[in-house]
């Protein structure tokens, strides 16, 4: 169940809030005037969540080049390297 707060609450409980996220490795939502409006989670889980992003984007980038055919074998791979 995602945990909600009120943007006031980011300024009167940080210490609250900070402990959760790292406790948690879940972020806070923070609303104002009742919307959503910020997400906030510690440092490490957003470190996490960028290599998670990065590796569904080269992945990605990896089955589109092999429906381009734009791939190629692993012994041409290492014969390039090699200088063959």
């Amino acid at each position: 169940m995602p945990n909600i707060r009120p943007s006031a609450d980011l300024r009167n409980n940080y210490n609250e809030i900070s402990e959760f996220c790292h406790k948690s490795s879940e972020p806070v939502f923070i609303t104002k005037n009742g919307r959503g409006d910020l997400a906030v989670l510690s440092v490490e889980a957003y470190e996490r969540l960028l290599g998670k992003s990065d590796l569904i984007r080269l992945l990605e980038e990896g089955l589109r080049a092999e429906k381009e055919g734009k791939v190629r074998s692993f012994s041409e791979v290492i014969g390039k390297m090699e200088g063959r």
